[in-house]
């Protein structure tokens, strides 16, 4: 399993960071037309869910394919690749949007599961901000640093599965925020950017930044460029 994948510092152009897609690739494209973006030089990083719900799941690997984008694993991913490898049950898919996957054939939800299982677990940048992380839902622990040393320590499956599973599916953070208990920041980062919990705006807890806004539901898709990060944290909080 890929663990964590490394940027470099961008130096011709912008990174961005677009929330959960669910095959909405229409509405990124078109915001992508409106903040200008240059596939010669600016970069797009995506907090995954590139699938399911939505009407273009398919183009996904497309997506994928290009050199200037670069998304994390969201637990939809991980649900098809679970199904390719006859460990995901078929109908929890299908109500959660799998059946475009679903109703592939198997060589081809083989190849579309491959592909998936490319995509890393963790994403850091290094930008002019400062190191910015990318997981899908959470971390484990309050260091980011931290929680990477541990998925990538001598672990047994079990509890490098566990670690998996808070970075796929973890609302615990968000959920203790709206019961009213104080939020933490998560250390070794400018920002960390999460998706997996529809919420109505980005919304900042401490500096991990909740950009799915719920675009397979009808409303926007955020598309934020990380050099903004500062001003978009001001105004979501």
């Amino acid at each position: 399993m890929n663990i964590i994948q490394r940027f470099e510092r961008n130096r011709v152009g912008r990174d961005f960071v677009v929330g959960d897609i669910h095959g909405c690739f229409d509405l990124l494209s078109r915001a992508m037309d409106t903040v200008g973006f240059d596939e010669s030089c600016d970069r797009l990083f995506s907090v995954g869910d590139l699938v399911d719900r939505g009407p273009s799941s398919h183009e996904a690997i497309d997506w994928i394919a290009q050199p200037w984008f670069h998304a994390v694993r969201g637990n939809h991913e991980q649900m098809a690749i679970g199904v390719a490898q006859g460990r995901h049950d078929h109908d929890n898919y299908l109500r959660n949007g799998g059946g475009w996957f679903l109703s592939l054939g198997d060589d081809r939800q083989k190849l579309v599961a491959a592909v998936f299982d490319t995509l890393p677990i963790a994403i850091e940048i290094d930008h002019a901000v400062g190191r910015i992380g990318l997981v899908h839902a959470d971390i484990w622990g309050e260091s980011w640093d931290g929680f990477l040393r541990d998925m990538q320590s001598d672990l047994s499956n079990s509890k490098r599965h566990k670690l998996v599973e808070v970075a796929l599916w973890s609302r615990s953070r968000i959920q203790a925020h709206q019961s009213g208990y104080p939020t933490s920041s998560v250390s070794d980062l400018h920002a960390m950017f999460v998706g997996h919990t529809p919420v109505e705006k980005p919304l900042c807890l401490g500096n991990v930044v909740y950009i799915d806004t719920g675009a397979v539901f009808g409303r926007s898709l955020t598309l934020i460029n990380i050099a903004d990060c500062v001003s978009a944290q001001a105004e979501a909080a």
